[in-house]
């Protein structure tokens, strides 16, 4: 029987995670999917192994089975500095008996303005919601609004933008999303602007905005944003950058600051908050306050959320960037990370699977991809490589870090990931990892089926 504190150690198909598998189908019984976000899916993860969390605290998460992992990707990025951060906590708890939400705007309002628009200065106003889906959202139909055109250009290579039907009819899962809509996205390549170009003068004066991720797995090419910049000025569209990601683990001013090209709209999320629900939309003023009452022109219904000025999150907000900028946290993400792909490619090099676990991104912000005999990339041997992750005390969807690692949690990480990458030596080997999955392959998020 495991304890509180225990890790799992086994590393034979002997692991099992029979708490966590009741609480997944007590999860699937009542919530659809199993979870509030498809990242989050048990079919993301082995056959019966999908831990259900019962705590974290820094790095390191329990689940209902009382096993210890070191945690990466957590909290689908937004937990950048760890779980229960003390600094994060404390200015929340200091609003817990203050109240949470008012029939008119808090002075927290305005100062968490002040606190995020001194972090990103290349932003001149700031709207902040929940999710990262509303924002971006926003963004576009504000673009739509001062351009006075349908359609949305989006970067076909970035892998999520919204929830809402202008961008998720353009994934296979589209159900329930009109055609017409979906008609009105069109996509470009990331890195290539004569193809941007091309679209653009295809569609003239009809492209209202141009979105992107600033950078993502690769740097941009040499001057790939200033052209953007200047095929958006030109085109009298929108540049519109979805730093969900790229924000604060860019840097703290996000990709526009350390790239220095500076974008019409950005939109801002997951480690503002530090777990916390808390998004961003911040922009040039002209255009931003088309969604206020100061302007002579037709209204833009741009951000009305009741949560939106919720006042524990705005303090995470304020606190969050604090510690970034007084402890170079940013700094600190890329030194961790730099480690941990030194750390892992010396030992998937050193097990013979150099060429098939590889580890890609920018150093804050690092995924590894799994590659077959072909080495194309494989979710049966995705699945026995995060198997034995977990039977490692691993928990790794990618290899994205807080600054709460430890020197000792990366190196017990490169140990699991030896392990692990034995026995992905000999499924190759083999030619077949089947032997090793016990059960089906992981899937992808986005598919048509269930």
């Amino acid at each position: 029987m495991t304890t509180e504190h225990a890790e799992p150690t086994e590393t034979s198909d002997e692991f099992r995670l029979p708490r966590s598998r009741l609480a997944n189908e007590r999860l699937h019984a009542l919530i659809p999917g199993g979870a509030h976000t498809y990242a989050k899916g048990d079919d993301q993860y082995p056959e019966n192994l999908a831990p259900v969390i019962s705590h974290g605290r820094g790095a390191h998460v329990w689940d209902v089975d009382g096993n210890r992992y070191v945690e990466y990707g957590s909290g689908l990025r937004s937990v950048s500095l760890g779980h229960a951060h003390p600094r994060v906590t404390e200015a929340v708890r200091r609003q817990l008996d203050r109240g949470s939400n008012f029939v008119r705007p808090s002075v927290l309002e305005v100062e968490a303005a002040e606190r995020f628009l001194a972090t990103v200065p290349t932003a001149e106003m700031v709207k902040f919601a929940k999710n990262g889906s509303d924002v971006t959202t926003a963004a576009v139909r504000l673009a739509r609004a001062v351009t006075g055109r349908p359609r949305v250009a989006i970067c076909a290579d970035h892998p999520f933008y919204s929830v809402d039907d202008w961008f998720i009819g353009t994934t296979p899962m589209n159900a329930g999303v009109p055609a017409a809509t979906t008609e009105l996205t069109v996509a470009f390549p990331y890195g290539d602007l004569a193809a941007t170009e091309e679209l653009l003068t295809r569609y003239e004066d009809e492209v209202a905005c141009l979105v992107l991720e600033p950078a993502t797995l690769t740097e941009p090419p040499p001057g790939y944003l200033a052209g953007l910049r200047e095929l958006a000025d030109r085109h009298g569209c929108v540049l519109i950058f979805d730093e969900m990601i790229t924000g604060f683990r860019w840097s703290e001013a996000g990709a526009q600051g350390l790239y220095g090209v500076v974008p019409d709209l950005s939109t801002f999320g997951k480690a503002l908050g530090n777990g916390f629900a808390v998004s961003a939309l911040a922009g040039r003023r002209d255009l931003m306050e088309r969604g206020g009452l100061r302007h002579s022109h037709d209204r833009v219904f741009l951000l009305s959320t009741t949560h939106g000025a919720e006042t524990h999150s705005l303090a995470a907000a304020m606190a969050v960037q604090t510690v970034y900028t007084e402890e170079g946290v940013t700094a600190r993400l890329h030194a961790l990370g730099e480690r941990l792909a030194a750390g892992v490619r010396e030992a998937a090099a050193s097990m013979g699977v150099g060429d098939h676990v590889v580890v890609r991104g920018r150093a804050s912000n690092l995924v590894f991809a799994t590659l077959g005999e072909d080495l194309r990339p494989s979710q049966p041997y995705r699945t026995l490589f995060l198997r034995r992750l977990l039977t490692g005390g691993v928990l790794a969807p990618s290899f994205v870090v807080s600054s709460a690692l430890t020197d000792a949690d990366i190196e017990h990480t490169v140990d699991a990931v030896a392990q692990a990458c034995a026995v992905y030596r000999k499924a190759l080997d083999a030619g077949d990892p089947t032997p090793w999955l016990a059960g089906r392959p992981v899937k992808p998020v986005f598919r048509r089926l269930a």
